[in-house]
């Protein structure tokens, strides 16, 4: 029993954790408005497009974990915003808030010692809570890094 309590607290910091790389917060707090929706030389996508493919994406992770019902969107299109930059500062900001919304929905159902980690979810075809967790993870370290990067082509970046 401690140890599944203790997976399931490091699981729950690993969601979003500093400790190896810059976290969200480190990525897009005060990351000029203006450079946002602006798509650095030999880059395939801005700020906010990356933001959005965050967003959209752990959005889908968290509601295919919970409902058996959910559809996911169409691949790719479904998981990248047509356009470069931000409607608004307002946009950024909620994409921003979503982001911390799902990771802690995410990081409740992780520590509800009630979800079966290893359990294939309902609708799925054998992926487990655990691992829609490391996919989460996994997948918001990857494109961290790359608004990092981003910043640093812009000159935004003082990390």
């Amino acid at each position: 029993m401690e140890t599944d309590k203790r997976l399931r607290q490091q699981l729950a910091k690993f969601l979003d954790w500093h400790e190896a790389h810059a976290d969200l917060a480190a990525a897009v707090d005060q990351f000029p408005s203006e450079l946002r929706g602006r798509v650095p030389e030999g880059m395939p996508y801005s700020a906010w497009q990356l933001l959005e493919h965050i967003r959209l994406a752990l959005s889908d992770i968290v509601e295919f974990s919970r409902d058996a019902r959910h559809k996911s969107p169409p691949w790719p299109e479904g998981y990248w915003p047509k356009k470069p930059a931000p409607p608004s500062d307002k946009a950024w900001d909620e994409s921003v808030q979503a982001i911390r919304d799902n990771l802690d929905t995410l990081r409740e159902m992780i520590q509800d010692a009630k979800q079966d980690l290893f359990a294939p979810l309902a609708g799925g075809s054998g992926q487990t809570l655990l691992r829609e967790a490391l996919l989460a993870a996994d997948h918001n370290a990857y494109h961290l890094g790359q608004l990092v990067l981003m910043r640093r082509a812009l000159g935004a970046w003082k990390g």
